[in-house]
């Protein structure tokens, strides 16, 4: 009899060991969902005056970047001044098919390609060697001042920049003055499509480079110095520690800059070349921006216009997920 009551009250205790077991399993394996969500109510509730913040800038974010694109609808609608906002007529790929037959935009199209090819490949580069420059320098106050010169040309007005360009390339500017001290025939720039994206991309250095080494030296700070000690130890060269110490702890931020370039690569600067072309640099000056100005705002053809902005969007939604794609995949890096 007391061997039963032994063997019962033994499998009780197990069964209470199970149910246990089975509570704090259930315990465990609640939905980090619902973690989350009290972490996050906890991080509100902490820090409520620090979240309020953001409601000016996802306002704005709200109003002039998500609202307004339910405008391109009229890419597909036609759509007539002091009619109904959204069009009046549903005309489906009409305007498409009327900019994919207009050798004009393909011009406009090639021209803009061409510039932000330039632009990606000459530009990009430029501000991590001028920041690796003024890492090596030892001097801090001509680093300094080294600095500031090349600061300056980004906080100047697009319409500065483009009339000192004008002054400079005219007749008699300040570069043919010079060609013709030294025995040569002053060049028409500005009358020549041919020396357009020479200029072009030749005030964009100008203007884009010095600013563009800020975040490259701010990523240079963050490079443990025990790195380059370790090399000087090993025997490694300027050179070799630029290569194999530098260049990979600026990585990250590089291909994350390349990725976003990458993306805005259609979008070549409406203002400078709106300010520097005229019909004579058609040929090769006319970009996307520029056209669609003249005939969207110019000629009121909205529809058209929208059509055109809305195929331009996609190649550079389409350019910018690529580019995330592939550095994910090969460096390891990206944006997401």
């Amino acid at each position: 009899m007391s061997i039963n009551n032994s063997v019962v009250e033994a499998e009780a205790v197990e069964l209470r060991s199970e149910k246990d077991d089975t509570k704090a399993e259930g315990r465990r394996q609640k939905p980090p969902r619902s973690r989350n969500t009290t972490t996050w109510r906890k991080a509100l509730t902490r820090d409520w005056r620090l979240y309020t913040l953001l409601i000016l800038p996802l306002v704005f974010l709200l109003i002039f970047r998500y609202v307004p694109m339910a405008g391109n609808i009229i890419a597909f609608r036609r759509f007539r001044p002091g009619g109904s906002m959204f069009g009046d007529e549903w005309v489906g790929f009409r305007y498409i098919e009327l900019f994919i037959n207009d050798p004009t935009f393909w011009r406009a199209f090639w021209n803009t390609a061409m510039l932000g090819g330039l632009t990606l490949l000459i530009v990009f580069p430029l501000p991590i060697i001028l920041a690796l420059m003024f890492n090596e320098l030892r001097s801090r106050r001509f680093k300094r001042i080294a600095q500031s010169i090349s600061y300056l040309p980004h906080f100047m007005s697009i319409v500065i920049v483009a009339g000192m360009v004008l002054q400079l390339t005219a007749l008699r500017g300040s570069i043919n003055q010079g060609i013709e001290f030294f025995g040569g025939e002053a060049i028409p720039f500005m009358q020549l499509p041919e020396w357009f994206r020479t200029i072009y991309v030749s005030s964009e250095i100008w203007q884009t480079v010095g600013w563009g080494t800020i975040l490259y030296l701010a990523a240079l700070t963050t490079i443990d110095p025990q790195l380059y000690e370790a090399a000087r130890i090993d025997g490694a060269s300027r050179w070799r520690q630029i290569w194999h110490v530098t260049l990979p702890g600026i990585r990250p931020t590089m291909v994350v800059l390349l990725i976003l370039n990458i993306g805005t690569f259609m979008a070549v600067g409406f203002e400078k070349v709106l300010l520097l072309y005229n019909p004579l640099l058609f040929p090769t000056a006319d970009v996307i921006s520029t056209y669609l100005y003249r005939v969207g705002i110019i000629s009121s053809n909205f529809s058209y216009a929208t059509a055109i902005g809305l195929f331009e969007a996609l190649i550079g939604l389409t350019l910018i997920l690529s580019a995330n794609a592939i550095s994910r995949r090969t460096v390891g890096t990206s944006l997401w």
